[in-house]
């Protein structure tokens, strides 16, 4: 792949000299009025970046768990310059039916991403949304079309893009063209992170909404795995683990190389040696994303010792002049044939941002993700002032997103997958094309068919 034929970001150079810096300009007039939907561990984390970039008021928070809701209420009115408590919801539709919110911040469970997004739009604010963007390609396709049809900004939690030393990276190894030309790349995750166990079905806690937790996905009987972080255990509520991680390292190595839709997707993989746990997910698979110039080969497998120990979670990129290695934690060019290798760590911002030090006990922060969230949520504010697309818009979720779970769909039906996205089918396949739509729970209406 010629690296002319790469579309350059303009404000690469401005961006990386913007995260070095400790707070995105307030707005003069009012703090900006933020709502959370979905208060769990990134829903926290997310929300206390963005207030350590700007002093933002936390108006409200929502979540189907009443104790997890009262803990994040506590943190925010403790954290917050107002020292004002955040109302709490139940239900997000309340909480949207103030009318009064900015900013929605959303932190729910994969199933739940979708119908609080569009409803966010709707109701007037612009949404930071985890990824994936949804659970099946034509609801994250209905996300992005509320975004467009409302003319909210909404960026999605691909904060890979916003990571200081992997944009020092696409700037001095990418865009330099120290790669020379690049046919291959690999994307891998071969962390232990698939649930073990086989706990017995129990009632809910007392303080969880369980009916209004599953939503519009199907109701399974309830077990420890089930909340509040275990769900990934199940494709009911995610796409396993490559919903889970593949889509921020092809999200990724997208970003870097300048790639769109794939044009084709197979997958291949299963539960082969973890039989015992009633996780659903795969504990082996493998994923080839086939652009026009190169393939991206995505492998997980959640047992046995990873090939690179220093990158077992990681996207590596092949060119004939040099290899590129890149994680959360580091990136590595290793030069062929003589030349300058280049290293670069994550930035960790302890000092400017003492309050995400480890002694905080009430949530838990990935030190050496804080400072790409925190520029995450400055690019999103920036694009908010300018009413212009952030750097992982909601489209980039969408094609990151959907190629995941079409990944999935290529596996379970056991054979390759040709995407269209001008008209979102499966070329020539039936059965794939429905496949892009899961059914919703009554009474809940899937957002592609209103």
């Amino acid at each position: 792949m010629d690296r002319r034929d790469f579309l350059h970001r303009s404000a690469a150079a401005a961006s990386l000299a913007a995260i070095s810096s400790s707070a995105h300009a307030a707005p003069s007039f009012k703090p900006r009025r933020v709502g959370l939907i979905g208060a769990g561990w990134y829903g926290k984390c997310d929300v206390l970046q963005l207030m350590n970039v700007e002093p933002v008021e936390i108006v409200s928070v929502c979540d189907v768990d009443s104790k997890m809701l009262g803990e994040a209420a506590d943190l925010f009115e403790a954290r917050q310059v107002s020292k004002k408590r955040p109302r709490t919801y139940a239900s997000y539709e309340a909480l949207l039916a103030e009318k009064d919110l900015d900013i929605v911040v959303i932190g729910t469970p994969d199933h739940w991403h979708a119908l609080p997004m569009i409803a966010a739009v709707e109701a007037g604010a612009d949404v930071y949304c985890q990824k994936p963007t949804g659970v099946d390609v034509m609801e994250s396709k209905a996300m992005l079309d509320a975004a467009r049809r409302t003319g909210r900004v909404v960026q999605v939690g691909t904060q890979r893009r916003s990571t200081p030393h992997l944009m020092e990276a696409k700037q001095k190894v990418v865009d330099a063209g120290l790669l020379g030309d690049i046919a291959y790349a690999e994307v891998c995750c071969y962390y232990h992170m698939r649930a073990r166990k086989h706990p017995p079905t129990i009632a809910p806690p007392e303080y969880l909404d369980y009916e209004a937790w599953a939503g519009p996905a199907p109701k399974i009987p309830y077990s420890e795995l089930i909340h509040p972080r275990s769900w990934r255990a199940f494709m009911e509520y995610g796409n396993g683990i490559v919903g889970d991680m593949c889509v921020h390292m092809l999200d990724m190595v997208r970003w870097q190389l300048g790639l769109g839709w794939p044009k084709r997707i197979s997958s291949s993989g299963g539960i082969f040696v973890d039989t015992e746990s009633i996780a659903n997910i795969t504990d082996t698979q493998t994923a080839t994303f086939a652009f026009d110039d190169l393939d991206v080969v995505w492998t997980h497998r959640s047992w046995g010792s990873a090939p690179d120990p220093e990158y077992p979670w990681a996207g590596i990129i092949y060119g004939s002049k040099g290899t590129l290695k890149l994680s959360v934690q580091k990136y590595d060019f290793i030069p062929h044939g003589g030349g300058q290798p280049l290293h670069g760590e994550a930035l960790i911002e302890e000092d400017k941002f003492p309050m995400d030090r480890s002694d905080v006990k009430d949530w838990r922060l990935e030190l050496h993700v804080a400072s790409a969230i925190r520029g995450h949520m400055r690019d999103f504010l920036d694009a908010i002032d300018h009413r212009t697309k952030p750097i992982a818009d909601i489209e980039q979720g969408h094609i990151s997103s959907a190629s995941c779970i079409m990944a999935n769909n290529s596996m379970s039906l056991g054979r390759s997958l040709e995407f269209d996205p001008a008209t979102h089918t499966i070329v020539g396949d039936e059965e794939a094309t429905a496949k892009l739509r899961r059914p919703y729970r009554a009474p809940y209406v899937h957002p592609a068919t209103v």
